[in-house]
């Protein structure tokens, strides 16, 4: 059920995003916030924090104390992440799945460093300017800059980025 919740927070940070919301929660499951906490390192959310049920108030993020977690209220835990926003629009536009349950995309170093420069491989096509891939891999979760930087490969798992632009 891993990468299942990776493509339901996928679907759901897009449409938060394009609803303009400035506080959301996905299921707090491992796949998650590995995702969050890597999107989070790449600029695309302002915080992730684990809490309950309500979310935390986001002029006191910094010093928001989760509740300890337990196996009675592991159920119930979500983590909140705050989308950013600038120049009056969100900053992330487009997130997208690439694993999903039933066919899981693997990439080896070599075409991670093509995806990067912006060249096609293993049925992916390349990366735009602004773009993120993210990759789990035997160090985590990473951005695909950080994974070519640590010669790893691993599942592509999705990717994300800024709005399309019509410039007409």
């Amino acid at each position: 059920m891993g990468i299942a919740n990776v493509v339901n927070m996928a679907s759901h940070l897009r449409n938060a995003s394009v609803a303009r919301l400035g506080v959301t929660s996905v299921p707090h499951t491992k796949y998650n916030l590995s995702v969050a906490l890597a999107m989070h390192r790449a600029g695309f959310l302002s915080f992730v924090t684990r809490g309950g049920t309500r979310p935390p108030d986001p002029a006191t993020i910094a010093t928001f104390e989760p509740e300890p977690l337990t196996t009675a209220n592991a159920a119930k835990q979500r983590l909140w992440v705050g989308l950013k926003y600038s120049d009056d629009g969100p900053v992330l536009g487009e997130m997208s799945a690439i694993s999903t349950s039933s066919r899981p995309v693997t990439a080896k170093l070599g075409a991670l460093e093509r995806l990067a420069r912006g060249f096609s491989a293993s049925r992916q096509r390349g990366l735009n300017i602004g773009e993120c891939m993210f990759i789990s891999t035997d160090c985590g979760t990473l951005e695909i800059r950080e994974a070519v930087e640590r010669k790893v490969g691993g599942l592509l798992l999705c990717r994300a980025g800024p709005p399309m632009r019509n410039f007409s």
